[in-house]
């Protein structure tokens, strides 16, 4: 599986800078960066309350979300 940290658009064909599969880092979910215009705090709390998708833990310090996640959310609107 991939492992992205950066707003890679190789291979995506999509325009939103997000790769196909794999995993993103929240610097790379979150503005200015990435797709979604919400800071830190209002995307963990929209974790906890269900708006936004689960992480997947990849260590005790690493945290990721799944790219068909983000995209899925990208594409209903946030």
């Amino acid at each position: 599986m991939t492992f992205e940290n950066s707003k890679s658009s190789a291979g995506s064909g999509h325009g939103n800078g997000l790769p196909e599969i794999g995993l993103l880092r929240l610097s790379s979910i979150l503005a200015p960066k990435g797709p979604i215009p919400v800071g830190k705090s209002t995307w963990w709390d929209g974790v906890r309350s269900g708006r936004f998708p689960q992480p997947v833990k990849l260590g005790p310090r690493v945290t990721a979300w799944r790219v068909e996640d983000i995209r899925a959310l990208v594409e209903k609107g946030v």
